[in-house]
């Protein structure tokens, strides 16, 4: 039989709290020559004849140590080698060496900011840096690349950077925890169990009768009272959503990485048609000014 109790479908109230950082904030673009990499810097990595020595110098600068027994340190120190590399194939200058490296390395770092996703946010980020250093504006920016390096830079990070996004997104941002709790509007919430609770009611029984006594004792507990229809029912009806609402957040995540892996092809034929647009744009300003 069941209680004489009317079951009331009663609306159930999940609190979200996820332990995890905020969405990054609007980061503004600025001159970034000899912000990471100082002359003396480049000097000692220019010194270098092979990649170990250039990491090693790279290790000591930015404290990556532990770069050939950690994981995420090892993808930094590969972030940075070729980096530097690209630069040296392209004959940059110590400038232009320093500031491209600062784009990468800000780029990083606010990708790993935090574990939503940030896709859109780090690439305006990156391509506001640029400018910073493609256009005549000071203090606000200065030419320091020309519009076919403009155009090098940024076939170089999306090719080598942005189609890894979520790589990095992975190695270097923590998982998203969720602390899932219900509380079920006129039902008292059950207290947590306390030792002192848990200790009540246990007899004491000698350990010499208990060794002779086991089975007797397992047939003498208290069994525990059967949990009612109404509320195996009410269980039941509880888990069914639960696990609805989990299948809803499933399809969710996809169909949002699926669009946004879709824009970000959309922006980066934008940026790979329209860089060298604008820079032949800004050379040619540049040339009548001059």
């Amino acid at each position: 039989m069941c209680s004489s109790r009317p079951l009331l479908i009663v609306p159930v109230i999940l609190n979200w709290k996820f332990n995890i950082r905020p969405r990054p904030r609007n980061h503004k673009a600025k001159v970034s020559v000899w912000a990471d990499l100082t002359v003396d810097d480049l000097d000692r990595i220019n010194e270098s004849l092979n990649a170990d020595h250039i990491k090693m110098v790279l290790a000591d600068i930015f404290h990556l140590d532990d770069h050939k027994s950690s994981l995420k340190t090892g993808i930094v120190m590969d972030l940075y080698y070729y980096t530097l590399q690209f630069a040296r194939e392209n004959r940059f200058s110590k400038e232009q060496t320093s500031a491209f490296f600062s784009i990468v390395k800000k780029t990083h770092e606010v990708c790993i900011e935090t574990p939503f996703g940030n896709l859109d946010e780090t690439f305006s980020y990156f391509k506001e840096l640029v400018l910073c250093h493609a256009v005549n504006r000071p203090p606000h920016s200065i030419e320091l690349f020309t519009a076919d390096q403009v155009r090098l830079i940024t076939e170089y990070t999306v090719n080598s950077y942005f189609r890894h996004f979520k790589m990095y997104k992975y190695a270097f941002t923590p998982m998203v925890r969720l602390d899932l709790s219900i509380n079920y509007i006129g039902i008292p919430p059950t207290p947590a169990p306390s030792e002192a609770d848990e200790g009540e009611g246990e007899p004491a029984v000698d350990e010499t009768t208990a060794e002779g006594e086991g089975e007797q004792a397992e047939t003498e507990k208290t069994p525990e009272p059967e949990e009612s229809a109404a509320r195996k029912e009410l269980r039941g009806m509880i888990q069914t959503y639960l696990s609805e609402e989990i299948k809803k957040m499933k399809v969710s995540m996809d169909d949002q990485l699926k669009t946004t892996e879709e824009l970000l092809s959309k922006k980066l034929d934008v940026a790979e048609g329209g860089g060298a647009k604008k820079g032949g744009r800004n050379s040619a300003k540049g040339t009548k000014k001059k």
